[in-house]
């Protein structure tokens, strides 16, 4: 017995001792990864498969290409956060009787740099005009961004700018594709609906953005797109490895829950009299005027998705941003040097997803917070001018209030 006694109480010093020599677990708002608050277990269940799903790295024998970007959704957002340049994502196209082509004839809209053995990596065709290279951004409080009603999206617009502030953001209207079915918080326009996902805003729901992903970036067949990409230089059909649909429905959708369902960043720092001042000085040099503070979600079937007031630093609308930051690229309705306003929440964490470096605006060209303001041009121009007059200790404020979010 007293064998047994001992054996017994030198266990519970080592798992003691281990559990001290282990690191703590990060706070939540360190981290992006987790579901939203108020998930029911059956909604817990589908978000754990679609995280499951999100987190597989395919192979050829699981229908990997024959062309690809990456071989996983992971791949560009390590930790539900933003992209490396090493796994940016090319597109191309050229005007073509005044109206931008995606060149899906040549293989556009994107080009798949990679290919599994056998198969010849697309090249960009010589009669684009307009490439662009897109970081992935992060993916965390999609679900509230797509909830937001179009009328409040809407009532935020300024394309003639009446107002005379020198911001004109309109919503950009994009074609939907046959399997998109409005919910009613969207509003039809001559056939379009409001994108409001991607640099451009060139996808209307989530579900539309992950399709695209599957196919564009994995060479993923689904139930909703049979098509794998082509590469014209290998041949002018479709050749795929695996049986289409290469994912189902099924899988789509418990993905598309899992982006809609994962929590928005958490605040860091938020009374920190130093992030204070910033945002004072954030909204009075008129960053917030696009990188709106606060947004209400409309009605949702996922109860902790429905009427949220959260706070995303983005209006969803297209702004133009001058000539240094157009890319001679466009999507739906939007001319090539507007931009969709990127929403600031989770910036603070981006290095965390980045290798430990900033790899900021559309393409990673900004590898800090401060020069990403400065790059602002066009609407956001006279901000950007604000901004650089600040003296340095106010500058450095504003950048603890962004790093706060």
């Amino acid at each position: 017995m007293k064998k047994i006694l001992l054996l017994g109480l030198m266990w519970g010093m080592l798992l003691q001792g281990c559990e001290e020599l282990l690191p703590s677990a990060p706070a939540s708002n360190e981290i992006l990864d987790g579901p939203i608050e108020g998930l029911s277990a059956a909604q817990m269940h589908t978000f754990l498969a679609g995280d499951e799903a999100f987190s597989e790295v395919f192979v050829p024998e699981s229908g990997l290409g024959p062309y690809f970007v990456t071989s996983s959704c992971v791949t560009c957002h390590p930790g539900d956060g933003k992209g490396h340049p090493s796994s940016g994502l090319t597109r191309f196209g050229k005007f073509t009787n005044g109206s931008f082509d995606h060149m899906l004839a040549q293989g556009g809209p994107q080009l798949q740099n990679h290919a599994i053995p056998g198969f010849e990596a697309e090249t960009i065709p010589a009669e684009a005009t307009g490439i662009t290279v897109f970081l992935a951004p992060a993916v965390t409080g999609m679900g509230l961004l797509e909830a937001v009603p179009d009328a409040d999206i809407l009532a935020k617009a300024d394309p003639n700018d009446l107002d005379s502030d020198g911001i004109s953001g309109e919503p950009n209207y994009i074609i939907p594709p046959v399997f998109f079915k409005p919910k009613t918080h969207h509003l039809a326009n001559a056939g379009r609906y409001i994108g409001r996902f991607g640099k451009k805003a060139g996808a209307i729901d989530l579900l539309m953005q992950t399709v695209g992903a599957y196919k564009q970036d994995m060479g993923i067949t689904s139930d909703f797109d049979l098509e794998d990409p082509i590469n014209f230089n290998d041949s002018e059909i479709a050749i795929g490895q695996v049986g289409d649909p290469e994912v189902s429905a099924s899988t789509v959708n418990q993905v598309v829950f899992y982006l809609q369902t994962l929590k928005p960043p958490l605040r860091r720092k938020a009374e920190d009299s130093d992030v204070i001042e910033g945002e004072m000085l954030f909204e009075q040099i008129g960053c917030a005027t696009c990188h709106l503070p606060t947004m209400t979600s409309g009605p949702h079937a996922v109860e902790a998705l429905a009427y949220k007031t959260f706070h995303p630093y983005t209006d969803l609308l297209m702004h133009d941003m001058g000539t240094d930051l157009d890319d001679g690229y466009t999507e739906g309705t939007a001319i090539t040097s507007e931009w969709k306003t990127p929403a600031l929440w989770g910036l603070g964490l981006s290095k965390n997803a980045q290798g430990g470096l900033y790899f900021l605006m559309h393409d990673g060209r900004a590898g800090s917070i401060e020069e990403a303001i400065m790059m602002h041009g066009g609407e956001a121009a006279a901000a950007a001018e604000k901004f650089e007059a600040l003296a340095q200790a106010d500058r450095d404020f504003v950048v603890r209030f962004l790093e706060s979010l």
